[in-house]
């Protein structure tokens, strides 16, 4: 952590400039694709990604990763105009982290570069695993409310810390959800339904195990809230709380020991993963 305080801050033209990037990159996608003659949904199946994620691609709202790009020139016919834009976009990956709020910025920092993450999570979807238009609905409800540009930029920061699923190598992740996470239908019912296959699709990552504590259960190790243990790189176990918008890194090694020592005692009571995936599939069938 303290590598992360020595680092020097970046400029807000420097963090505007990495949100550029992406804008300008989604305006030439879409003009690309439109030339090509394609609607999001058959351009996504070309290159693998659903038409959601064209779309937040286009608006310059998600990250395109480098071999999407190689892909899409190909397949939109860029003749190299795709390929020559990777390096800029990876340096934009670098200094966009910096879109987050002051007092989020050094735990953003370290989850992007942790080696491992655990999360329990007992009243929402954890902000990796949220869908955009889960995590729009969560932002555009919120107490006070938001302008829409806040609220744009908070989606594109939130989908943004999701390239820690694709990262090489990939970090061990792992999840407890109380159960009461998959039955909140919010944004209803189609935008839950489109956040439970997300958790099923991050499910069956190799190196990501999702478990759900039954509501049912008679006793609870953990009546404290949420959650977030993690391991920076070259660093000891660190721990992450957020509680009416009051944020607390711990790093005391006691006071972590404690958080680690409930959420070993929540994963042995919570669903084995593939229990956990049926009962996913089980909720989603019923809506």
């Amino acid at each position: 952590m303290a590598e992360e305080r020595e680092r020097r801050p970046e400029t807000p033209a420097e963090a505007n400039g990495a949100v550029a990037v992406f804008v300008l990159l989604g305006k030439q996608l879409k003009l690309l694709r439109e030339r090509a003659g394609l609607s999001q949904t058959e351009f996504g199946a070309l290159v693998g990604y659903g038409p959601d994620q064209v779309s937040a691609m286009e608006r310059g709202v998600r990250t395109p990763r480098p071999e999407f790009l190689v892909k899409a020139d190909e397949i939109l016919g860029a003749h190299g105009m795709l390929i020559a834009v990777i390096p800029d976009v990876k340096e934009a990956m670098r200094r966009g982290r910096t879109r987050h709020p002051a007092w989020y910025r050094d735990h953003a920092a370290m989850e992007a570069e942790a080696v491992e993450l655990h999360h329990y999570c007992n009243h929402a979807v954890h902000g990796l695993l949220q869908t955009e238009a889960h995590a729009r609905e969560v932002f555009a409800k919120r107490r006070p409310f938001l302008s829409e540009e806040t609220i744009e930029k908070r989606v594109a920061d939130r989908l943004s810390r999701q390239l820690v699923f694709e990262r090489q190598p990939a970090p061990v992740v792992s999840y407890v959800l109380e159960e009461v996470v998959l039955d909140r239908p919010i944004g209803g019912r189609k935008v839950h339904a489109e956040q439970l296959r997300r958790l099923l699709t991050v499910s069956h990552m190799q190196n990501v195990e999702v478990q759900v504590l039954p509501t049912c259960l008679q006793e609870h190790p953990n009546m404290d809230g949420p959650f977030n243990l993690l391991v920076p790189k070259g660093h000891g176990q660190v721990a992450y709380t957020e509680v009416q918008g009051f944020p607390q890194l711990i790093t005391d090694a006691e006071e972590v020991r404690k958080i680690a020592d409930r959420y070993g005692i929540m994963r042995a009571m919570a669903l084995p993963p593939l229990e956990t995936r049926a009962l996913i599939e089980k909720k989603l069938e019923a809506l």
